[in-house]
């Protein structure tokens, strides 16, 4: 069974329609790249997967169960967690104090825990702080852990959204376009960084126009127009494909 299955989805805004019978499944385990020009359905894909947007038709099924237009947090509890594009950090606030932001789905302190300072309540704090930490030395922003987000460098505020994403303990991680634009340094850093996330069991799905960064290291890519899936396969099978070159890569 696979971890997350799109079937048959459509999404419109008013006359336009930007999923069409969409259909896509994410294998447990794998790094599946979605690629496509501006305006083929991607983020729109994103927004439907993590309910900020209710599809007009189709499901989505998230490990057997239907998730179709279930809050966003609450498909976030499931395991279904993303980054965006404009990186969603708390810029005054420092490196460590936004990955323990990232905690708050996973928290079990309540109100009256947080007022009256209760064992339990430093219990979870000190575990979480620990957590936090190795978070931190996975993505190597722990000689950064002092620092305010907003002093970060763009491929570190892109390196840190993805350790603020971590922290809620994802089982499917989207990502949405964590390379792009970046220094080929900051790439070959994000991209291990990514790596590492799939070999600890995460299963990652993501959206990105760097094209030499996504045919190495993804290990299916799919390919949207239109808000049509045009190809689904392998890199090399992809590339190789003519209506792809024709819509995207030969552009």
């Amino acid at each position: 069974m696979a971890l997350l299955e799109i079937r048959e989805v459509t999404k419109r805004f008013g006359g336009l329609i930007a999923l069409s019978g969409f259909k896509l499944e994410v294998q447990q385990g794998e790094i599946l790249g979605l690629i496509g020009p501006n305006g083929s359905g991607k983020t729109t894909t994103f927004n439907v997967i993590t309910g900020f947007l209710k599809p007009d038709g189709g499901k989505v099924i998230f490990e057997g169960e239907d998730i179709t237009g279930l809050q966003p947090y609450a498909i976030a509890k499931k395991g279904v967690i993303r980054t965006f594009q404009l990186a969603n950090l708390f810029f005054d606030l420092t490196v460590l104090d936004n990955v323990l932001i990232g905690f708050h789905n996973l928290s079990k302190i309540t109100m009256l825990d947080e007022l009256l300072n209760t064992r339990s309540r430093r219990k979870e704090k000190k575990e979480l702080l620990g957590r936090a930490m190795e978070i931190l030395q996975l993505t190597e922003l722990d000689s950064h852990k002092e620092k305010l987000a907003k002093n970060l460098s763009a491929g570190w505020r892109k390196t840190l959204a993805i350790a603020v994403a971590l922290a809620a303990n994802p089982k499917l991680l989207l990502l949405d376009e964590p390379v792009c634009t970046l220094s080929p340094a900051r790439v070959a850093s994000i991209i291990n960084l990514i790596m590492k996330v799939r070999d600890s069991g995460v299963t990652v799905m993501l959206i990105e126009h760097n094209m030499r960064a996504i045919m190495d290291y993804c290990d299916r890519i799919a390919v949207l127009n239109f808000g049509k899936k045009i190809a689904d396969g392998s890199p090399e099978r992809v590339k190789r494909n003519r209506e792809v070159i024709d819509a995207y890569l030969g552009m």
